[in-house]
């Protein structure tokens, strides 16, 4: 075995053992242990984060932060990573932020010179349009790794009505609008809820129990939103330009069903809490819907056009 391929391959097993001793190693790779001492010498230089620990039971041990083995990549692969995180270039929080960066950075400096030339064309003429949000959301790595072990944190949250601290156990988090969105079992009204992740002002750990959420993810949300008890039946007609409008909403893709001539309608169960926000969206609609239930939505939709009225009736004509 060549040099190069053992230590590729001794990458790899450094990794999936993450603690070993230098025979160990010396009797998997068939060499001396001397050679292996060069090698683990040389992986270390690479940057891989070894560990030496001596006494009886000593040997080495892979930090945390591991180094996965050597992939390659083929021209197109190579921007098509550079294409799948353009589109995530107007937000102004990721989860893996830095890591992002520093990802990109090396991708870029190994390649060939035509090779970024043409990244570098790329840049400039494609882009994902997303509204630029001023809003930061520093607690998104802490909220989707709780989400992955499946713990409780306890977090202060601001609502547009009160601040307080409360236990929450997230399931997952989602953006849109340019805006990050937690989906987390709220410990405190024992439902689930939607939380803004700009609005997190601490989020920490707690020493509560977990709920077994295993089975629930974010292809759980609408299921789970439609039924719940406070939720109310919905029908709204629409036209074809406002069926190609509510194609582009996630909230109402479950909820909408079209014909062959190109209109449509949403059907289904959905939150009364949200009442408010599907008044102000079908006003924006305009003609294109029509609003067939639930009462609560048509009395708030005739009670917004009224203030609408008021604010710009012309004062000239009283």
């Amino acid at each position: 075995m060549s040099k190069s391929k053992r230590l590729m391959e001794m990458i790899i097993a450094v990794n999936r053992k993450r603690r070993f001793t230098v025979k160990e190693l010396a009797i998997e790779f068939d060499v001396s242990t001397r050679t292996i001492l060069r090698d683990l010498q040389e992986l270390s230089e690479l940057g891989v984060p070894l560990y030496s620990e001596v006494g009886p039971h000593g040997g080495y041990r892979i930090l945390q932060e591991r180094l996965l083995p050597p992939i390659a990549f083929t021209e197109r692969e190579a921007v098509a990573v550079f294409f799948a995180v353009q589109a995530l270039r107007h937000y102004s929080s990721l989860p893996f932020e830095t890591e992002t960066s520093a990802m990109l950075n090396k991708f870029y400096n190994f390649m060939p010179e035509d090779v970024r030339n043409r990244i570098d064309q790329m840049r400039d003429r494609v882009d994902f349009v997303t509204p630029v949000r001023q809003a930061q959301s520093p607690h998104l790595s802490v909220l989707l790794d709780a989400a992955i072990r499946q713990i409780v944190l306890l977090v202060e949250y601001v609502s547009q009505r009160q601040r307080g601290m409360r236990e929450i156990q997230p399931i997952g988090i989602f953006t849109q609008d340019g805006l990050w969105y937690c989906w987390a079992y709220c410990l405190l009204r024992k439902t689930y809820r939607v939380f803004r992740c700009d609005r997190f002002e601490s989020a920490v750990p707690s020493d509560s129990q977990p709920l077994d959420l295993q089975h629930i993810d974010l292809g759980s949300k609408d299921q789970l939103t439609r039924s719940a008890d406070d939720c109310v039946y919905f029908h709204a007609e629409l036209s074809a330009e406002g069926v190609e409008a509510c194609e582009a909403e996630p909230w109402s893709v479950p909820l909408l069903h079209v014909r062959s001539d190109g209109t449509g309608w949403l059907e289904g169960n959905v939150a009364r809490k949200d009442i408010s926000y599907f008044a102000s969206y079908f006003v924006g609609l305009g003609r294109e819907a029509a609003v067939q239930q639930p009462k609560e939505l048509r009395t708030a939709i005739r009670q917004l056009l009224s203030d609408l009225m008021v604010r710009y009736m012309d004062k000239d004509a009283e």
